[in-house]
């Protein structure tokens, strides 16, 4: 997905969209399959303040895993 593409996403997924839950979850699973970081939701519902649709796509594209 392109950066626009995830930030669209994001929007939605704050926004709470999807008729039931199912879908919000699979909306989740599919942003969850986008990027690399190991805690994007956490991004979304756990960060204070609260970021921006495009805050946290740009932190979740800049995630890097350490090589160990």
């Amino acid at each position: 997905m392109t950066r626009e593409e995830l930030i669209q996403l994001v929007e939605r997924i704050m926004a709470g969209e999807g008729e039931t839950e199912a879908e919000h979850d699979e909306l989740v699973h599919t942003l969850e399959r986008n990027v690399i970081h190991p805690a994007v939701t956490d991004l979304i519902y756990h960060t204070r303040p609260e970021l921006t649709a495009e805050e946290v796509v740009d932190r979740a594209l800049a995630y890097k895993p350490i090589a160990l």
